[in-house]
């Protein structure tokens, strides 16, 4: 018999409830021994009932609770659970989960109630996943991703996928095993035709990886260039409030400012850094030395020039440090009358996009924002799509897939037996299956629900 486990299932703390989870099938004996209704009412499966958690040792009544018996199998684990709704006091919930760890049941593992949702059918691993995502979310379009993944649309198409594989693979398998028998035998032009299919919704599958990534886990900007040129007044405009300091003397900003903002939905942590120039002060040569290590560790680089004025070496430095990255560059201060050309500027930083801003009075704020999300979503995917990649685990797995795929092709090309065809194609096969759990080993599930609070 399973063990029956315990946890808290809320976030730890003062709130107006707290909920103790149990699960396991000592679960409703474990309530019948804590847990005494009002008015003797009868213990029936999902109907809240009111009463008190008794301490059966002495009789003391240790919370007024609201608790409820769901019977197996239609649950979140797919086992029996019991939930108690206790006052929000980190009292009352400590109390009450010794209570119920003393009388059967034992502290629940990180994540152990998702996994034996997923070990009792109730989910497949890649919506397992998508719990700790759901949790985990930043922005409404993160949130929608997850939930998306949680209601099986990651899984819909891995399946559709692997479809079309084992297709393949009956193929292969009935002209390898019966040769001599009247059933059609598979061409190669047939099969690498439909290789290339499956390699190109595996591709389709990876076309979002990228974005995905960065809707799951943000986007880090720096914000370079030189003193006095406008980096705090973008960081304020972005923040739509004065975070930073702006000041017409050189040097305000010593020290990196970071903030977490969302911006078209994408999470995005805004690094605001020192300005880069010769200084005789130390602190403030250790805030520039703090600012080429931040934007050599962004994402993505935001580059402002005080358009109003030549070029200086301090401009001349930063585009040199930054000719390989792909950044946008503002010429701001548009609003003093404009000096330097924006296509020259283009130019010379041919990875760059370049916008002429008036950050003061926050012109060239709204045509940031929409580079930001260009540069996120990449053209291909529109606010509505909900199915991306954006699980490293995922990605990593799908990758395989697709190079064991191109194996097959190519060996299908040369013409080579179909028996090392088949390998390929298993391989491929297999590994798709390790996204949604059907091929997947203690190790990585381990790991996988290792990454959950308690009680989840």
């Amino acid at each position: 018999m399973e063990e029956t486990i315990a946890a808290i299932a809320t976030a730890y703390g003062e709130g107006g409830i707290g909920i103790i989870r149990v699960s396991g099938e000592e679960s409703l004996d474990i309530m019948k021994k804590l847990f005494v209704p009002v008015a003797d009412k009868e213990i029936v499966s999902r109907r809240m009932t009111y009463g008190n958690i008794v301490d059966p040792s002495n009789g003391q009544i240790i919370d007024e609770v609201l608790a409820v018996y769901m019977k197996a199998p239609t649950t979140y684990t797919g086992e029996d659970v019991v939930e108690i709704n206790c006052h929000g006091s980190v009292i009352s919930l400590k109390k009450t989960l010794e209570l119920v760890l003393l009388n059967g049941a034992r502290m629940a593992e990180p994540g152990e109630f998702t996994k034996r949702a997923f070990l009792n059918g109730r989910m497949d691993l890649s919506q397992a996943e998508a719990v700790i995502d759901i949790i985990k979310a930043k922005t409404e379009k993160g949130f929608d991703v997850a939930v998306s993944q949680l209601n099986g649309q990651l899984s819909e198409k891995v399946l559709e996928i692997r479809k079309k594989m084992i297709d393949v693979l009956v193929d292969i398998t009935v002209n390898i095993d019966y040769p001599d028998e009247d059933i059609e035998y598979i061409t190669y032009d047939k099969m690498l035709a439909d290789l290339s299919l499956i390699g190109d919704m595996i591709e389709n599958m990876l076309s979002t990886a990228g974005a995905g990534r960065l809707i799951r886990e943000g986007i880090r900007v720096a914000i370079v260039g030189k003193p006095n040129v406008g980096k705090s007044s973008l960081m304020n405009g972005l923040l739509r409030e004065s975070r930073a300091i702006v000041t017409a003397v050189p040097g305000t900003t010593r020290d990196t400012i970071e903030e977490a903002i969302s911006i078209k939905d994408i999470p995005v942590y805004l690094i605001d850094t020192a300005g880069i120039r010769d200084t005789e002060d130390i602190v403030e040569q250790i805030g520039i030395e703090k600012s080429k290590e931040a934007f050599n560790k962004a994402d993505f680089v935001i580059f402002i020039v005080d358009g109003s004025s030549e070029l200086t070496e301090e401009d001349e430095e930063i585009i040199e440090l930054l000719s390989d990255r792909k950044c946008l560059v503002l010429i701001n201060k548009q609003d003093l009358g404009a000096v330097i050309s924006a296509s020259d500027l283009a130019s010379r930083m041919r990875n760059s996009h370049v916008i002429e801003t008036s950050l003061i009075d926050g012109n060239g704020i709204e045509e940031i924002e929409n580079y930001i999300e260009e540069l996120v979503y990449g053209g291909q995917i529109s606010q509505g799509e909900s199915v991306l990649v954006n699980n490293v685990r995922h990605i990593e797995l799908l990758e395989k897939s697709l190079s064991a795929i191109n194996d097959a092709k190519a060996m299908t090309e040369a013409g080579e037996a179909l028996d090392f065809i088949n390998v390929d194609v298993n391989e491929a096969f297999d590994l798709l299956g390790e996204i949604i759990g059907e091929s997947v080993n203690d190790e990585i599930l381990n790991e996988v629900f290792s990454r959950f609070c308690l009680g989840k």
